[in-house]
């Protein structure tokens, strides 16, 4: 797996509302979803290793990020066929195996993820109550070692909002693996 970052997109990027369906089909609304305080949205899929690394961890950020009034959703817009774990009925497993509790919606046509700017998996981006752009970067400081981590980034970016600082002056990239695209992935 080659590893790649994420991209650099400028803080205070607007949303652009969304209306994606989880694997049984219920349709969420990115307007309905979003929470008083902000909205996180994490870009992740069932294969990859970077991804797998931290969805406990990310778990526990998004039930942290829920007591301050800021949801979350994942989106996955890996659903191709040379890539059958991702698919709808494996997001059902992993949902059920992780105790997911917000949306993990299917991101087919990929706009989304494309209107984010979103590279890879894991890709994490927390806009503010206004939906703009507050931080975009890495879960932690360490993906493979969880006892190894000593800075939580993404913790640090919610309490900052929500104690209604200024984003973080620092925003280290998110790593994982490219999304794979249907126009540049052959089947």
């Amino acid at each position: 797996m080659a590893l790649i970052h994420s991209q650099t997109i400028p803080l205070g990027t607007a949303l652009e509302h969304f209306e994606l369906a989880d694997p049984k089909g219920v349709r969420y609304s990115s307007q309905a979803l979003y929470g008083k305080g902000g909205f996180l949205i994490a870009i992740m899929c069932n294969h990859c290793p970077y991804a797998n690394a931290i969805w406990e961890r990310f778990n526990a950020v998004a039930a942290f990020a829920k007591k301050l009034d800021i949801t979350t959703v994942a989106i996955n817009p890996n659903i191709h066929p040379n890539y059958p774990e991702d698919s709808p009925a494996h997001m059902l497993d992993k949902i059920e195996k992780l105790f997911i509790e917000y949306p993990y919606l299917i991101d087919e046509e990929q706009t989304v993820s494309k209107s984010l700017g979103a590279v890879c998996t894991p890709d994490l981006f927390l806009f503010d109550s206004a939906g703009k752009l507050y931080y975009h970067g890495r879960l932690d400081d360490n993906w493979r070692d969880e006892k190894s981590v000593q800075e939580e980034d993404l913790r640090e970016a919610i309490m900052l909002l929500f104690s209604k600082q200024e984003a973080p002056k620092i925003q280290h990239p998110s790593q994982g693996c490219s999304i794979k695209w249907k126009d540049t992935v052959t089947g």
